[in-house]
């Protein structure tokens, strides 16, 4: 914008409190809103006493918040005004709503200057979210709040895996609960995701809600004075009333031959909606007492993976 003359000063100009002249006196403090100010000089303030304007230096000085006239006033004086026009070179303290976005310099706004509920990224969540933590994400451009609660999940966090550290021989046909022998697999370089199922007995519990793929793959080897042909199988049995058991796989498997063996594998995807109840064990079926289930400790013969897929 252009102008006649001189550009107008911009400055923090300020009217000070009324002042009740007291016979006799010549100083006085200044007040802006009952705070004492401080102007930078007598030559950045106009000063009206019985409606003449006073001269800067001559007529009155001031001293920090203190301005004192020539003389002492005397009673029927009347201070008219004092307005304080600020640092006419130096913005000081900038009028109420006078600063725009233009104004401030880039990377001016430091994480020390901005209030908890202002969000800036200065500090760090060491843990997952609860449910109710809030995100901001852009709806068809529009930024919005979502909880956590409805935007967690979409991977894997549970993969576990046992086996049999033992050849298993049942006296007899039929069908017996793998109760004891169950380990972790503690080999070298094995990638536990999770905190893992835990084994009672051979009654495995699970770590959490959700839905899990249960995988059992057994490996049977034929022997004994039977030798020959025998069907086994390793059914995968679940329960949701921690006490009745489900047969939930049937995958028979036949072995031809004294010491021939064979591998058969079985699935189930679990709903585990209350951990509390709902657990699974494994039955070894064979049809004949000719057959060794066969385990290690060393590696993986008859094994079980457990992966959570995902919430239920």
């Amino acid at each position: 914008m252009s102008y006649i003359g001189n550009k107008p000063t911009i400055g923090n100009f300020q009217i000070c409190d009324a002042i009740s002249v007291v016979n006799g006196q010549a100083a006085y403090t200044m007040q802006v809103g009952s705070v004492n100010v401080l102007p930078q000089s007598a030559n950045h303030m106009i000063v009206s006493l019985n409606g003449t304007i006073q001269k800067p230096n001559s007529s009155f000085t001031v001293s920090g918040s203190t301005i004192t006239f020539a003389s002492n006033l005397a009673t029927g004086d009347v201070i008219d005004f004092i307005q304080i026009l600020g640092d006419v070179l130096d913005l000081g303290t900038p009028s109420d709503a006078t600063v725009t976005a233009a104004k401030i310099g880039a990377n001016a706004v430091t994480a020390a200057k901005l209030n908890n509920d202002i969000i800036s990224g200065s500090t760090e969540l060491a843990s997952e979210p609860a449910d109710t933590d809030e995100f901001l994400v852009s709806d068809a451009g529009t930024l919005k709040r979502v909880d956590y609660s409805y935007i967690k999940g979409g991977g894997i966090t549970m993969a576990d895996q046992w086996r049999l550290t033992a050849d298993n021989s049942m006296s007899s046909s039929g069908n017996q609960d793998i109760t004891s022998n169950w380990e972790r697999n503690d080999n070298s370089g094995f990638g536990q995701l999770g905190s893992g199922m835990t084994e009672s007995s051979g009654i495995f519990t699970f770590p959490s809600t959700g839905i899990y793929l249960i995988k059992i793959v057994f490996d049977v080897i034929a022997g004994g004075s039977s030798g020959a042909d025998i069907a086994a199988d390793v059914k995968i049995n679940t329960t949701v009333n921690n006490s009745d058991y489900t047969q939930q796989t049937a995958t028979y498997l036949s072995v031809h031959g004294n010491g021939v063996s064979s591998v058969g594998m079985a699935e189930f995807i679990f709903d585990v909606t209350d951990t509390s109840t709902h657990k699974c064990k494994f039955r070894y079926y064979r049809s004949t007492s000719g057959s060794i289930l066969r385990g290690s400790t060393s590696q993986n013969e008859t094994h079980a993976t457990f992966i959570r897929l995902g919430d239920t």
